[in-house]
């Protein structure tokens, strides 16, 4: 075996590596070995890497973190914010625990690829094409969220002539204006909060705003306004399919109130789209996986109601108008052989129905 491998001497070194090498997240933490995460799975840089100590983290954290996220760090203990080394971006999160430091960071491709280039379903184009509206992107942390709000943004850049907004944490992708004039604002730097930034960008004749994060009652219901005032509003929330992204934007509102967001929710939405990135059989990269809902009478009226759980029956009668199940879209890359048995089923919202498609009952 070959000697232990020393750290390197500064953090860009490790992150032209990570993107050398196509990881979509480094970690770096005192007490351990360099990590990164390809293709969905976290491992050493390095198997003989030699562990980051204290001062290790302490020297990589100084070297690359400027003045403001530095005092905000030594302020609240954790910092988020972009970087960049001129090979790539990052979004970069500091904090500091029992070890000492440890910093994770995002790779973000410089390159805002088209919807095509992505191979996102056809039946989000013209979701684009409205100019009111609500059109949610949901799914876990590193689903790919920002890549397919940044292709999205990029379709209506190209081919409409209005004013984006985008309210992010960091800013990620940096889109340049094309047909449209762009205005990326970042929270924590150009403003203090989404609901502020977004209570602003109301008063800046946006056509289309797109929310990095719909967090709080606050943001969701100026999010829910603006969608039902002539502007096009697009963002993410962290759920698992269509049906609980739905439950999870009427359920923050206090009781009294679910009538009526329940009635502006069933007119304002245009769509959901639901993703994950499933690990590929021959472990060479990940196969996008999209649960896509869109509205229609039968959908609008199950929100208005109050019945969201007609949705994914809803939905499997739908797929005329584009609508697709999750568990339809993983079985389908598990019998093209994409994916494995095992991420079919692991990922499936429905596991006892899964088993039954893949003949395990």
């Amino acid at each position: 075996m070959s000697d232990t491998i020393a750290t390197l001497s500064h953090i860009d070194d490790y992150l032209n590596l990570a993107v050398e090498y196509d990881a979509s997240d480094l970690h770096l933490c005192a007490g351990t070995k360099p990590s990164w995460r390809r293709f969905g799975l976290l491992q050493p840089i390095w198997e003989n890497g030699a562990l980051l100590t204290a001062e290790d983290m302490e020297n990589l954290v100084k070297g690359f973190i400027d003045d403001r996220n530095w005092q905000r760090f030594t302020e609240r203990g954790d910092s988020d914010f972009a970087y960049s080394t001129g090979v790539s971006r990052f979004r970069a999160s500091v904090v500091r625990q029992r070890l000492g430091w440890s910093v994770c960071c995002r790779v973000i491709n410089t390159k805002v690829r088209s919807m095509d280039e992505l191979g996102l379903p056809q039946v989000i184009k013209p979701l684009l094409e409205y100019h009111s509206g609500l059109i949610l992107v949901t799914g876990g942390i590193g689903s790919g969220k920002s890549t397919t709000l940044a292709a999205m943004i990029n379709e209506i850049n190209v081919n409409r002539a209005d004013h984006i907004i985008t309210l992010e944490d960091p800013v990620e992708y940096v889109v340049e204006s094309k047909g449209c004039h762009v205005n990326q604002r970042e929270v924590h730097l150009h403003t203090d909060s989404f609901a502020r930034a977004l209570r602003a960008a109301l008063r800046e004749d946006p056509d289309v705003i797109m929310v990095g994060e719909m967090r709080d009652i606050e943001t969701i219901s100026l999010a829910i306004t603006a969608s039902e005032t002539g502007h096009l509003v697009m963002g993410t929330l962290h759920t698992s399919s269509a049906a609980r992204t739905l439950d999870r934007v009427l359920d923050v509102f206090p009781v009294d109130q679910r009538d009526q967001i329940r009635q502006m929710v069933s007119e304002s939405l245009r769509g959901v789209i639901c993703q994950q990135l499933v690990p590929r059989a021959d472990q060479e990269g990940r196969v996008l996986a999209q649960e896509i809902l869109v509205n229609s009478p039968a959908v609008s009226a199950s929100i208005r109601d109050g019945k969201t759980f007609m949705i994914p029956g809803i939905m499997q009668t739908g797929k005329n108008l584009g609508m697709r199940l999750m568990d339809d879209v993983l079985f389908e890359h598990y019998a093209a052989g994409r994916i494995s048995q095992d991420q079919c089923l692991m990922r499936a919202v429905d596991q006892t129905t899964m088993k039954q498609k893949l003949g395990l009952l």
